[in-house]
């Protein structure tokens, strides 16, 4: 090895690596694996190793951005798949014998008690074999992103993609809606047979990962969700815990979303309740506006939706504003819809630069305004947890995470009709109402998307044939989400699963939703009684990262982490209460 390379310093910017070969980034690890461990250089140890596993996790990350707002872009496409097969392995290799090293030397640094339990979780699952296949993963992940992000519409003379067309779901002329609505189910409908194709390759990929670490069903099939539950850490809870979740929702929840849809069925004034009725093709959403009424419509553009967004959080906290205010300045938002970007939102920790940043597909609609209150939630996450030295620290159970983003909603609603802010007083009652509405319609269908994935990874030879998904997922669909009617739509309710990403995309990440929007309605109802309070105990539980258990940090924020039935109905009551109250 080059004695120069061992002493030559880490580039400041991990943009400076993205083509790097593996043999740049190997004397750096070489350099880290040599120190001799103990209790006086762990702290000055860690600190190299957060430096370099920052920037190779960020321009691994900063690749993966790209291809999302790019789908099309072949050289992007040729970047990601080179870093994603000739870097990332290496990379994971090495890091596992980082992990290894730690765990080896007994020690256990200040503040990093979870973060090696989590280690000695991620060392035990790593294998070697299941390098290229994460690789075959990833790949096939970007698949799913370029075929939902090539649909495209022909409405009306001009080329739409599916999300500039949900927003028109919000016209109150129900035949154009039911055309529109139709439009974009058959879209996704000439994708069926391709879609099908690629969740058999996908689970035949995840089940032999599974195989690999050692986790197999009775049947001699991997075991993926035992796999998938210890790569996601989830120390706090089991699948019986989510089974018990779904069977309180279905007690407490699915009864007052069918009030609700029973309202909407009354208010449109129709026999019975359509899926073209509600503003979105997922199958739950707010009911379409009648025809005295006008749709929401908070902005006209992007600089918009971020100066008015801006506000709200320098009103919810003027610290957190700083901090939205620095993304703004810093080029770390990409909010607008648009040909070839995959669809969804997020926001993605640059982990060496310190700094997230936000995907989003804004069309104008209120769910966009919720949307970026959402992600920004999770920046917020990020810069608070930024303090902490070490990047094992950053990584936060997902269950808390999301809380972060769905109380920002909750926090920033009362602002919604600041002065020159996105509504009048009767406008941002409506939007606060259609947000707590979807509230309560949201936990049934995660119920569904949740039970749903248990049933294919309990029944992996079944799950393999489209047809038996389908048939599950009409199933689940007929006992969480009653009220609304899909007869002659057999088709369209039972591929429900192929509208949803996470089923392709992000396994078994969704039942977080479920968990953390009951947290983050304890968190609201604090609010209620004093908001600012409320926020402090906020931020002070997103500056913990992860140095505290998952119960803990719902603790610190003032909450429990808790999803029975009783503490369910509390949260119910109080969305059907303050409904009520701003309807009237």
């Amino acid at each position: 090895m080059n004695t120069d390379e061992l002493t030559r310093p880490l580039p400041q910017d991990a943009r400076e690596i993205l083509d790097w070969a593996w043999a740049k980034f190997a004397p750096y690890y070489a350099r880290v694996q040599s120190v001799a461990l103990d209790a006086r250089n762990v702290d000055a140890w860690l600190a190299d190793w957060t430096r370099l596993s920052a920037l190779l996790d960020e321009a691994y990350q900063r690749l993966n951005v790209a291809t999302t707002q790019y789908t099309n872009d072949a050289t992007i496409e040729a970047r990601y798949n080179r870093f994603s097969e000739e870097i990332y392995p290496q990379y994971q290799t090495a890091e596992q014998t980082l992990k290894e090293k730690l765990l080896a030397s007994g020690l256990t640094p200040v503040g990093f008690e979870l973060p090696l339990r989590s280690l000695r979780a991620e060392a035990a699952l790593f294998r070697a074999e299941n390098l290229s296949l994460q690789t075959q993963e990833q790949k096939l992940e970007k698949e799913f992103d370029k075929i939902i992000g090539g649909e495209n519409i022909v409405w009306r003379g001009e080329n739409k993609t599916p999300a500039q067309m949900w927003q028109t779901l919000q016209d109150p002329d129900r035949a154009l809606r039911e055309q529109i609505w139709r439009a974009i189910l058959d879209t996704r409908l000439e994708n069926r047979a391709a879609l099908n194709d690629l969740w058999a390759r996908q689970l035949r990929l995840r089940l032999q990962m599974a195989k690999n670490a050692g986790y197999v069903l009775a049947d001699g099939s991997g075991d993926y969700r035992a796999f998938r539950w210890q790569q996601y850490l989830r120390f706090d809870y089991t699948p019986d815990d989510c089974k018990r979740f779904a069977d309180a929702i279905a007690q407490v929840v699915v009864p007052a979303a069918s009030r609700l849809y029973e309202k909407y069925r009354a208010r449109l004034g129709v026999d019975s309740l359509r899926p073209w009725d509600l503003q979105g093709p997922m199958g739950f959403a707010a009911a379409a506006p009648t025809r005295d009424a006008r749709p929401l419509r908070p902005f006209q553009t992007t600089a918009e939706l971020i100066a008015k967004c801006a506000q709200i959080f320098a009103d919810v906290d003027p610290a957190l504003g700083a901090l939205f205010e620095q993304m703004r300045a810093q080029n770390l938002l990409d909010l607008e819809n648009r040909p070839h970007k995959a669809p969804g939102a997020y926001c993605q920790n640059y982990e060496a630069a310190r700094v997230p940043f936000i995907f989003q597909n804004a069309v104008g609609a209120n769910d966009d305004v919720q949307t970026l209150l959402h992600e920004t939630g999770h920046a917020f996450h990020a810069f608070e947890s930024f303090a902490l030295p070490y990047i094992q620290q950053h990584a936060v159970p997902l269950e808390f995470c999301e809380v972060a983003s769905m109380s920002m909603e909750l926090f920033g609603a009362p602002y919604l009709n600041r002065a020159d802010g996105f509504y009048n007083d009767a406008d941002a009652a409506t939007a606060r109402v259609e947000k707590l509405e979807t509230m309560l319609l949201f936990w049934p269908y995660m119920a569904v998307v949740d039970l749903f994935q248990h049933w294919v990874y309990e029944n992996p030879s079944q799950a393999l044939e489209s047809q038996n998904c389908d048939a599950q997922w009409g199933a689940l669909w007929e006992r969480f989400m009653p009220g609304v009617d899909w007869s002659e739509l057999a088709k369209e309710r039972v591929t429900g699963w192929h509208r949803k990403p996470h089923i392709f995309t992000s396994p078994f990440y969704y039942i977080e939703y479920g968990m953390a929007q009951l947290g983050a309605a304890q968190l609201w109802a604090n609010a209620l009684e004093d908001q600012a309070d409320a926020v402090r105990a906020y931020r002070r539980a997103l500056a913990l990262g992860y140095t505290v258990t998952l119960p803990e940090l719902y603790r610190a924020a003032g909450a429990r982490f808790a999803f029975d039935a009783s503490t369910l109905r509390r949260a119910v009551d109080l969305i059907e209460r303050t409904i009520s109250n701003l309807e009237a």
